[in-house]
């Protein structure tokens, strides 16, 4: 996983090509303007979804990790606590195919906070469990980039 700030992308010149261009398209888009849904960008290779949802519980929450998707989180609105752990660590349930959706049990190893411009970056290995209420619950809108691998 990889977190950063998108006002700060030059620490960063390594990352794929496709992570890359999630990024220059929430630099071009108003992305706050966007309806909630899921945005085609490139046909499956790579779009966007924009959620907006209030921030919870870790209890009211579930793990996932992805197989064929790289997922670019990119906070528009708000802030969320994100948990991670490796999902060697914590128990894999049944892949879903069609959503390519691994949900996992376990416990979290770290978390990134997300607030506006922030970004994470999650890999096949990276569980995720999101909506975190970092001060109580709160609006967010965020704009999660689809990046098939």
């Amino acid at each position: 996983m990889i977190f950063g700030n998108i006002d700060q992308l030059e620490e960063f010149p390594y990352l794929e090509e496709a992570v890359k261009e999630c990024f220059e398209y929430a630099k071009t888009h108003d992305l706050a303007s966007f309806e909630k849904g899921s945005h085609e960008i490139d046909g499956d290779r790579l779009f966007v979804n924009i959620v907006e949802y209030t921030t919870t519980t870790p209890e009211e929450r579930f793990w996932e990790a992805h197989k064929k998707y790289l997922d670019v989180h990119v906070m528009i609105r708000g802030t969320e606590q994100i948990d991670v752990n490796f999902i060697q660590n914590m128990e894999q349930k049944d892949f879903v195919e069609k959503d390519d959706f691994l949900p996992l049990e376990g416990e979290k190893n770290g978390h990134v906070i997300l607030r506006d411009g922030d970004f994470l970056v999650c890999y096949p290995s990276d569980g995720h469990r999101t909506a975190i209420a970092v001060n109580g619950p709160e609006e967010i809108k965020k704009a999660i980039f689809k990046v098939k691998i």
